[in-house]
């Protein structure tokens, strides 16, 4: 009989990890929304922010939770990609990308917390 997966254990990285993930989810989210709006060609920017920073969110959380050596360096391209994304979205007025922007500005906030 196979054990139940286990959770990560509390670390150094766990409230980073969630909201790298946290930040993905959300940022996929306000790309779906933005192609729903009435002309999605004015939010291309923003789109692919969003793509972008789900990417690499997602890959700082697996490099994280395999405490993997390139973790600094990945987490500061994190960063920097979050702040990028939350730039763009805070320009729009819609609420998806209000809420993207928060989500990435405290991913952000955590990735260079983490790393310092």
């Amino acid at each position: 009989m196979l054990d139940a997966p286990t959770i990560l254990d509390e670390s150094r990285y766990s409230h980073c990890i969630a909201a790298c993930n946290a930040c993905a989810a959300t940022c996929d989210f306000c790309a779906a929304a933005c192609l729903r709006e009435p002309d999605p060609r004015h939010m291309a920017k923003c789109i692919a922010l969003d793509m972008d920073c789900a990417d690499i969110c997602r890959l700082a959380a697996a490099t994280m939770a395999r405490e993997s050596p390139h973790v600094n360096y990945v987490c500061e391209l994190c960063a920097r990609i979050c702040e990028s994304c939350a730039q763009e979205c805070i320009s729009h007025a819609a609420d998806h990308c209000q809420d993207c922007a928060e989500a990435c500005k405290r991913c952000a906030s955590l990735c260079r917390d983490m790393i310092a």
